[in-house]
């Protein structure tokens, strides 16, 4: 009758490792496919920029060299190389709009005018890529410190991950001048 106890407690904390293992894998699986999320929001930022390149060139050839300043998106980038792509392509931004203040005709252009609501969308579509991957990234970094799968967690070699991260000086409170 104790073999069978023994047995039953084995096969309960075998089958407990195996879920929690399992659960670890499925956050990780998560991570990765929010990260691609990024990926796929970015590159579509990048696209769209490269056609607003096109429309602004037309009107400012002598300044091409700044909107050149586009980085291109790779599959692969560690999420430390993904906030640096972002916050070039929050520069390139700046710039673009920055030149089309200086060229009143480009701002008028019905092409423009679409390609900047095509950039709202796209920023709205990177801002809930990143929720999610933070999201993920928030739920994997509660489990492997919560005990017990905290304990499976250091047998595997699993450690916290980062967050994806605005840039300092978007945290900062936007002053409206009239």
């Amino acid at each position: 009758m104790a073999l069978v106890i023994v047995l039953i407690l084995i096969a309960v904390v075998v089958i407990s490792i195996i879920v929690m293992s399992n659960n670890l894998n499925k956050a990780l699986v998560k991570i990765d496919e929010a990260s691609s999320g990024i990926d796929v929001a970015l590159t579509k930022r990048y696209d769209v920029l490269t056609k607003m390149i096109e429309t602004v060139k037309g009107y400012a050839k002598h300044e091409k060299e700044v909107l050149f300043d586009v980085v291109k998106i790779r599959k692969g980038m560690t999420i430390e190389e993904k906030n640096e792509a972002n916050k070039q392509m929050d520069e390139t931004l700046s710039k673009i709009n920055v030149l089309a203040e200086n060229y009143p005709d480009l701002k008028a252009s019905e092409n423009f005018k679409t390609l900047q609501d095509s950039i709202t969308d796209v920023e709205e579509h990177l801002q809930a890529a990143r929720r999610l991957y933070n999201a993920n990234i928030s739920s994997y970094n509660q489990m492997i410190v919560t005990f017990p799968i905290s304990i499976i967690a250091g047998t595997k070699g699993l450690t916290k991950r980062e967050f994806f991260v605005a840039e300092e000086h978007k945290k900062q409170d936007v002053e409206i001048k009239f």
